[in-house]
């Protein structure tokens, strides 16, 4: 099913390529690129996101072959628009050395098994949760935000050798870690030249 695009995001995507060439991009990496930063209305992310063009292409087809995504806070579900997500938070108790968000991250595990796409944009202890399962991702969209721990679980990520979108800096958040996500669903199938 084709995507309708609204007109205000067809002249933000304009003016966003006004003042940034992406054209240098991968496909998969340009729409990723693109979307966060339409997200957050900040060019910096060009330089700051980390992410390979095959790991995002093998998540690309397992998306839209149907593998669960799971998100690690609402405010991630509630950006991605066009499928549904696995959100533990409501039913994760905290305990000693363990936060709400982390729990969530291990009920959502047995949920789904391996093989998911999974989608961090809010808890650090979210992030460093996953990468202490076996959980054999298809992706890890590792966007959390903050002072504390943010910007060492995106290294932590990116050292684990797992398929992963992530960025250098302590920014991130729900709304940039969804756009992320978003730019592979709303991504063809059939990959056409990219046009500048």
């Amino acid at each position: 099913m084709n995507r309708v695009v609204h007109p205000i995001e067809q002249e933000s995507f304009r003016r966003l390529r006004a003042r940034l060439d992406t054209s240098h991009f991968p496909p998969l990496t340009r729409a990723v690129v693109e979307r966060v930063i339409h997200s957050a209305a900040d060019l910096e992310y060009a330089s700051d996101l980390v992410m390979d063009e095959g790991e995002l292409a093998k998540a690309h087809n397992v998306l839209h072959a149907g593998a669960p995504v799971v998100v690690d806070v609402e405010m991630v579900a509630a950006g991605i628009t066009r499928r549904e997500t696995v959100c533990r938070l409501k039913e994760a108790k905290s305990g000693p050395g363990l936060t709400r968000s982390a729990h969530a991250i291990r009920l959502a595990y047995e949920r789904v098994g391996p093989g998911a796409l999974w989608v961090i944009g809010c808890a650090p202890t979210a992030l460093e949760e996953l990468l202490t399962l076996d959980a054999s991702p298809a992706l890890v969209i590792g966007l959390p935000v903050g002072f504390v721990g943010a910007a060492e679980s995106k290294a932590a990520l990116r050292e684990s050798g797992l398929p992963a979108v992530s960025n250098v800096s302590e920014k991130g958040g729900s709304a940039v870690a969804a756009a992320a996500l978003n730019a592979l669903l709303y991504h063809p199938l059939s990959m056409p030249e990219e046009k500048s």
